[in-house]
């Protein structure tokens, strides 16, 4: 299936896999609602996207805030005319031993990887299902995880929790709408070089860093294009999950 003329919402698009998303949708015709709370990256990547006679939508808004998460899926509906696919990408990465840990990042994480996606779900889910009724016949929430999602670590424990929550809901939403053409995808990148690590304490980014030292990273037009393989496959075909890791990563 081809993107031009689709409507797209892409969560956390001022960086990485987000703003990659962004770019290859609207690369491929798609008009694309970028949503994240910082408006000064959006405001470049909008003014790069119509440089290149694309469509994009700023969305200044905060997912982990419900009435925030809501207004912005409201408004992506209002200005693209319908919404034929939703991407759930913000999140945040903050790891470390549980014992003694500042429970802020604890919230944190279940605010923006878990809450802030189910927000953004409810409220886009009426604009899929319509969309799949309509004219290009299916429509798509693509739910980003992780590996984090698969195999639990020492030192990841909150991340994971809320990784396995994602591929939890995205399972049994799946088994909800796959009936009425709505497809639900799950894609777990391993290790890619984002921002995400930078939000950690630093003592914890030596951490991380150790752990994956010597790999070489995906890169986030690595997953963008995964993301974009899975919503352009014809309407009877539905992958639902898409595990994707640097050659070099074992675990």
């Amino acid at each position: 299936m081809s993107l031009e003329g689709a409507a797209a919402l892409v969560t956390g698009a001022s960086s990485g896999i987000g703003e990659a998303t962004a770019r290859a949708f609207a690369a491929q015709g798609a008009a694309v609602a970028l949503l994240a709370r910082r408006g000064d990256r959006l405001d470049k990547l909008v003014g790069e996207i119509e440089l290149a006679s694309g469509k994009a939508v700023k969305l200044e808004a905060d997912v982990s805030d419900r009435a925030q998460a809501e207004a912005a899926v409201a408004r992506a509906a209002e200005e693209l005319g319908r919404l034929d696919v939703v991407v759930n990408n913000a999140g945040v990465m903050l790891l470390g031993p549980i014992v003694d840990a500042p429970v802020e990042e604890w919230e944190q994480m279940i605010e923006v990887n878990l809450l802030g996606l189910l927000y953004v779900s409810r409220a886009a889910l009426p604009h899929l299902l319509s969309a799949a009724a309509g004219e290009r016949g299916v429509a798509d929430l693509v739910n980003i995880s992780s590996v984090a999602g698969r195999v639990a670590r020492l030192g990841s424990g909150v991340y994971n929790a809320t990784k396995h929550g994602v591929g939890a809901f995205s399972e049994s939403l799946r088994q909800e709408v796959t009936g009425r053409q709505v497809r639900i995808s799950l894609i777990e990148p391993g290790a890619v070089t984002t921002e995400l690590i930078d939000h950690n304490r630093p003592e914890i980014q030596e951490m991380i860093r150790q752990r994956i030292d010597g790999i070489e990273k995906l890169q986030s037009p690595d997953i963008a294009d995964a993301i974009s393989y899975v919503v352009t496959r014809p309407p009877h075909v539905a992958i639902n999950e898409v595990l994707i890791r640097p050659t070099g990563q074992t675990g």
